[in-house]
């Protein structure tokens, strides 16, 4: 399980990254290239808005996952007894052979 919900980090990450690097926060960059051609086409004139909430979509979805994989996360057997110290097998002194 928390290898499909790391995949799924990994991959709202990448879209996130997409996301930020069409946007320009003065207007030019790709998204300013693109979106002209959209707007003659699809009749699309608020692409901005459409990225900016996409990009806190994506934002929410991978603190969400994060936390959701935290649960899902296994203590290793043996490396913590409850007093923040590691436990440590028990074994008797060596004995001199003859």
């Amino acid at each position: 399980m928390i290898a499909l919900i790391t995949g799924l980090i990994l991959l709202a990450c990448v879209v996130l990254a997409f996301f930020i690097l069409i946007q320009n926060p003065k207007g030019g960059g790709l998204q300013g290239s693109f979106g002209s051609v959209s707007s003659q086409v699809m009749g699309v004139k608020q692409s901005s808005d459409v990225m900016e909430k996409g990009t806190w979509t994506l934002i929410s979805i991978i603190g969400g996952l994060c936390v959701i994989s935290v649960m899902f996360f296994q203590k290793p057997a043996g490396s913590d007894n409850g007093n923040g110290k590691a436990s440590q097998a028990k074994s008797a002194p060596a004995k001199k052979g003859k």
